[in-house]
């Protein structure tokens, strides 16, 4: 009987694979790549036409061996990685590494790992796909161009340890520029009015909204002075509306990550990691390890035919043909790959209820945000009832509406973020209806700065923007916050002091890098090397010689300026020497410049020249554990004042209270007062 070779990456997804081959197959993993670009160098022949220099990787060596045994034991062998760049990628390292030049070597992949899908795989075997790993191959080098050109003048330039990538840098700067439009943001003053009715008997008291929005106190106090006038409101007219709320599109790896991180809280990267568990295999009892959804890497919305007859035969059967959906839905973006079928179950039977005690709780909640996201885009849309009742007094119309639900469809199974379950509270009411007892609630209100970048934001942007593909989202994200670029607090990413200065860097010397135009473009012509329609190497040979002026024109401009240790005005109480500035992971501290004879240092605290507002003493720049600025007393603990914004001098002319800097603006730090002046006329009359 002869022996076949499964090679995959992890030993999960061999432990899976296995018990569906029998004892003809052995199976094997290569705990992923085994071959790379070394470290220590770029790795790159740029003389021999950008020829990358692959190594094993360091620690396979024994493995590779063990490798190498069971391919002499086997007549034939298939390459099971993953079903994308990255897998094409590892199993034709994997080839090479392994001399299967000389043996029977197929490639297979499946998108889910089940008994059907590894068995088709098996029949369906073929050749590897240089274009999917040329593709892979072109990313891996432009990225390492980019990181091992660029990183040396960040450590020369700020500190040593930092990087800059082709996407993380883009990335960043979309945060960075975030945050500056946050920081120079002004809030305007506007006005709302709204008109608690009552009196009809058998309704509670209603509240309506006034048509009008973003009014000024002026049009308020003119609208409440003719209203008081009157014995209350009429119903002037009543309008019954049909809205139609259309079924969502199943998960891609995007959508996965959003409605995870707002859905159950998840991290990107936590997101990832439970979702490959379960493509790769979980035990279920009776049934050993298998996969329960299909590759989590994906940018298409497709799904099989096969996949979607068992899921409306499945809907029908549970909910009633009511309920079953008309066709899919169809991705029309131009950026997909489309390699892969969206995210979903591979058994529609395996509902998350008879898994729930199989599964560890983070398994569940995302098995079930998945399953049921994928359920309820198989199924009907709902249909609501939408009631507008329009009350008129002295000419002025305000309004009210309710939504009731006729036909919840895919609502049985997903609620969506914006969906409110209401009672029909406004039945009863009918057109010359007068409500006599009238309440006016006047409310300031001011217009709020852009929100901050969450992970599921963040991802949500890139992908608009074309910024990195599905398996890199993550990865991403992981890596400025490991590089202390940014931080993350109560799910916002905010920039720290690190990352405003590499960003600052990059913006300046190499703003093609950081543009996300650019970098949408170069995953363009990785799509378009994938389909066979440009070679790897014109793509680097384009980028190369670019990058090299931006690098040269950078160690110019960085020769000519001499970087000294700035002096503080603290001297040292151990040996009486001026103290310097110096920078280290977590930013500014002081060192005495008599190192290492004397090793003092203490923390820097950069006074910004104002006073502070609770004790009078000196206001300075600190920053929070995770690196986020803010403004503090120098006497803290023993004084708690903080502000995010920086505070100025100045006094509220309205209220008493301090003032900020927002951009050319000072704004009132009293939230409920909203006074603001320009400040340069405030510097003006001080001269």
């Amino acid at each position: 009987m002869s022996k076949n070779l499964v090679i995959v990456e992890s030993p999960a997804k061999a432990k899976t694979i296995k018990k569906f081959l029998g004892s003809g197959y052995d199976v094997i993993a290569s705990n992923g790549h085994v071959r790379d670009l070394p470290k220590s160098q770029m790795g790159i022949d740029i003389e021999n036409d950008y020829e990358p220099k692959y190594i094993t990787i360091r620690g396979k060596g024994e493995l590779l061996a063990e490798l190498r045994k069971a391919v002499k034991k086997a007549d034939k062998v298939y390459l099971a990685t993953d079903p994308d760049r990255e897998g094409e990628a590892i199993s034709y390292h994997l080839s090479i590494a392994l001399k299967l030049e000389n043996k029977t070597y197929k490639r297979i992949t499946f998108n889910e790992i089940t008994k059907n899908a590894v068995k088709n795989s098996i029949k369906e075997a073929r050749t590897i796909d240089m274009n999917l790993v040329d593709a892979q191959q072109a990313r891996r080098v432009l990225d390492r161009m980019v990181g091992y050109s660029i990183s040396p003048l960040l450590w020369q330039k700020i500190k040593r340890g930092l990087s800059a990538g082709r996407v993380q840098s883009a990335a960043l700067k979309l945060i960075c520029d975030r945050e500056e439009e946050i920081a120079a943001f002004i809030p305007e003053e506007y006005w709302s009015i709204d008109a608690m009715l009552g009196g009809k008997k058998g309704l509670k008291q209603t509240t309506f909204h006034y048509c009008k929005e973003h009014l000024s106190k002026e049009e308020v106090d003119k609208i409440e002075e003719a209203v008081a006038k009157q014995t209350g409101f009429v119903v002037s007219d009543i309008k019954k509306s049909e809205k139609i709320r259309k079924q969502p599109a199943p998960f891609i790896t995007s959508t996965l990550q959003q409605e995870a991180g707002k859905k159950l809280n998840f991290a990107t990267g936590k997101t990832m990691r439970i979702a490959q568990q379960l493509y790769e295999g979980v035990e279920i009892k009776g049934r050993g390890s298998i996969g329960l959804i299909t590759y989590l890497r994906t940018d298409s919305v497709r799904i099989s035919e096969e996949a979607n007859g068992i899921a409306k035969a499945y809907i029908k059967e549970q909910y009633g043909e009511a309920y079953v959906g008309d066709d899919t839905s169809v991705n029309s973006s131009k950026k997909i790959q489309d390699a892969h079928e969206a995210i979903r179950p591979t058994d529609i039977t395996l509902t998350p209820a008879k898994l729930k005690d199989q599964l560890s709780r983070d398994q569940f909640r995302l098995y079930q945000l998945i399953y049921n996201r994928f359920l309820a885009s198989r199924m009907a849309p709902a249909v609501q009832e939408v009631k507008t009742v329009t009350v008129e007094a002295a000419g002025y119309e305000f309004k009210s509406s309710s939504t009731k639900v006729v036909f919840e469809g895919f609502l049985a199974v997903y609620e969506l973020d914006d969906e409110k379950k209401e009672t029909n509270r406004l039945g009863g009411i009918e057109v010359g209806d007068v409500f006599s007892e009238v309440e006016l609630d006047k409310k300031q209100h001011f217009t709020q700065p852009p929100t901050h970048f969450t992970e599921a934001l963040l991802v949500k942007t890139m992908e608009e923007l074309g910024i990195g593909r599905p398996s890199t989202y993550a990865p991403t994200i992981s890596t400025i916050l490991n590089r202390r670029y940014i931080v993350k607090e109560n799910k916002n990413l905010y920039v720290t002091e690190l990352g405003e200065a590499v960003n600052q860097m990059m913006t300046q010397a190499f703003s093609a890098i950081v543009d996300t135009s650019f970098t949408a473009n170069i995953e363009s012509l990785l799509d378009k090397i994938e389909e066979g329609e440009i070679n790897w190497k014109v793509v680097v040979r384009n980028f190369y010689p670019d990058l090299l002026l931006s690098v040269k024109e950078a160690e110019k401009q960085l020769d000519s300026v001499e970087i000294m240790d700035e002096q503080s005005d603290e001297i040292c109480e151990l040996c009486g020497r001026q103290m310097v500035i110096k920078y280290g992971p977590h930013g500014k501290f002081l060192a005495c410049p008599g190192f290492p004879e004397c090793k003092n240092t203490k923390p820097h605290y950069e006074k910004i020249g104002v006073k502070c507002p609770n004790c009078g003493e000196e206001l300075v720049l600190r920053k929070t554990k995770k690196g986020r600025k803010y403004y503090g007393c120098i006497t803290a603990p023993n004084c708690d004042f903080m502000s995010w914004a920086k505070p100025s001098n100045e006094r509220c002319t309205e209220c008493g209270s301090y003032m900020v800097e927002k951009g050319n603006k000072l704004l009132c730090a009293n939230s409920n007062c909203g006074y603001s002046c320009d400040k340069r006329c405030v510097e003006n009359e001080q001269k």
